[in-house]
């Protein structure tokens, strides 16, 4: 029997959304008719998939790149970034590897841009990863469909849930191929978190009661210098929607490496670990509890914020979330980093052991690298027959993403799910700075009777950045696609 996802709001499934999506109704927007060249010729889609990458850093080179690059269908042709020495790095990295693997110094001129927006305008490119900060995801994977390209984007999807809802229905409206960076959902290299969500969705803990996440919270620090921006670097477009703020560099990139950011632990660019790995986690829950097109009804939390420093986002904290299915998801760096699964007739316990989601993300090492344990061995060794829940088997998710592009079909972590990973925890975020219990509705998602905590679901923007100022919505007004997103 085929896998059908569904929520447990409002019997809420992805056929419904698809067809109550607001966007839908809304009319026809605007969406460039641009057929790239490589349709035609040596080069058509079913030959080589010409890939631009937005943003060069540490995810970039480290993860994206090496993975697609793996995948002989992928022609990696253009590099942006706002930091021109990073930039430049892309270009080699890229221009390296294929002179490695194919043997040719000249096997690709890379191209190089300063503006993700022009890289977007050239009609040889087929698709972009979006390897960027978290407040430069949603307007460039929004701006990437509405140019006729199909996106990678690096979790999580937003930051703010109304950014997320805008991207998932323009995603939808236009039809472009979509994947977020959850790799816990592909084969490779984690095999486990799909069979484990397999054994929960067909039963073998009995009822699912409860879900146990485990995730670091960052420390406090930073140094608050102010420093005399790089010549190198776009600070301005940089710091995009958010407000200005002087530039110290360990608010932003490393100048001289790629080592882990500061702008990870700044609430103005995203919400710190509970969307870091819970984007992971969370999702993974979600695929195990089959929530994956609805949300929590039900949060409250606790959370320590530093009060000095220049990092701001959450260090200790503890979420609560109660799902309509009679599920409750508790979150808190107490537990072991994964995925904790309690049934009636027992329990699953999922992680990567002691593999971080990179090696320079704070964690504290169980000891314990066992990444698959249950309350019962033979649980984890049961057959799933062929008329039980047999979940979307994905290789790779990169490899997945370039096979939906040449089969049009959609990928193992498309951009509903995308979203309601990341929403599920900026909600939890919300409730971290409000002492008292929020109560959710997934289906509008807006907080009920609850306007302070309503406020937080969208930021202001800065002008000319953000998704309230992208061209082509703005030429859209007729269709009354504005009034869309004012949930």
């Amino acid at each position: 029997m085929k896998d059908q996802p569904t929520s447990s709001t409002n019997g809420l499934t992805r056929r419904a959304y698809l067809k109550t999506s607001l966007l839908g109704a809304a009319g026809a927007i605007f969406v460039p008719t641009i057929v790239p060249s490589t349709v035609f010729g040596k080069n058509a889609p079913s030959n080589k998939i010409n890939i631009g990458q937005i943003g060069f850093g540490r995810i970039a080179q480290g993860h994206d790149l090496p993975e697609t690059l793996n995948y002989d269908v992928a022609r990696v042709m253009a590099v942006s970034d706002l930091d021109r020495k990073r930039k430049r790095k892309g270009k080699e990295f890229i221009e390296g590897w294929y002179n490695q693997k194919k043997g040719k110094k000249n096997y690709v001129d890379v191209q190089m841009y300063d503006d993700y927006r022009e890289m977007l305008q050239n009609p040889d490119i087929d698709a972009v990863i979006i390897s960027t900060p978290d407040h430069w995801h949603a307007q460039p994977a929004i701006e990437a469909a509405l140019a006729g390209k199909d996106i990678y984007l690096q979790k999580p999807a937003s930051l703010t849930v109304e950014e997320g809802r805008m991207m998932s229905d323009i995603l939808h409206k236009t039809g472009r191929v979509f994947q977020i960076g959850s790799q816990q959902r592909s084969v490779k290299p984690w095999p486990q978190f799909k069979r484990a969500c397999e054994l929960v969705r067909n039963g073998r803990i009995g009822e699912l009661h409860t879900v146990k996440i485990g995730l670091p919270g960052d420390p406090p620090g930073g140094s608050t210098q102010e420093m005399p921006i790089p010549g190198n670097l776009n600070y301005d477009m940089w710091l995009g929607s958010t407000p200005y703020v002087y530039y110290t560099e360990e608010r932003v990139h490393p100048q001289a490496d790629f080592s882990r950011p500061g702008w990870l632990r700044c609430r103005q660019f995203g919400a710190g670990m509970i969307t870091g790995w819970g984007a992971h986690h969370v999702d993974t829950a979600h695929w195990g509890m089959g929530t994956e097109y609805t949300g929590p009804i039900e949060v409250e939390a606790e959370a320590d914020f530093p009060k000095s420093g220049l990092w701001t986002v959450h260090g200790d904290f503890n979420v609560t979330a109660k799902y309509a299915n009679g599920v409750t998801m508790l979150i808190s760096g107490s537990y072991p980093n994964g995925v904790r699964f309690e049934g009636s007739e027992g329990w699953i316990f999922v992680s990567r052991g002691d593999v971080g989601v990179t090696a320079s993300d704070p964690t504290k090492p169980s000891g314990n690298s066992e990444a698959f344990q249950a309350s019962d061995p033979k649980i984890l060794k049961s057959e799933i027959g062929p008329d039980e829940i047999h979940l979307y088997e994905s290789s790779e998710q990169h490899g997945n993403w370039l096979d939906c592009i040449k089969s049009r079909r959609q990928t193992v972590a498309p951009a509903e799910i995308a979203h309601r990973s990341c929403s599920a925890c900026l909600v939890a975020h919300i409730a971290m700075q409000l002492p008292r219990k929020l109560y959710w509705d997934p289906l509008n998602e807006r907080f009920k009777n609850d306007d302070e905590a309503n406020a937080m679901l969208a930021l202001p923007q800065r002008y000319p950045y953000g998704i309230h100022h992208i061209p082509a919505l703005r030429r859209s007004s007729e269709t009354g696609l504005g009034a869309t997103f004012a949930r």
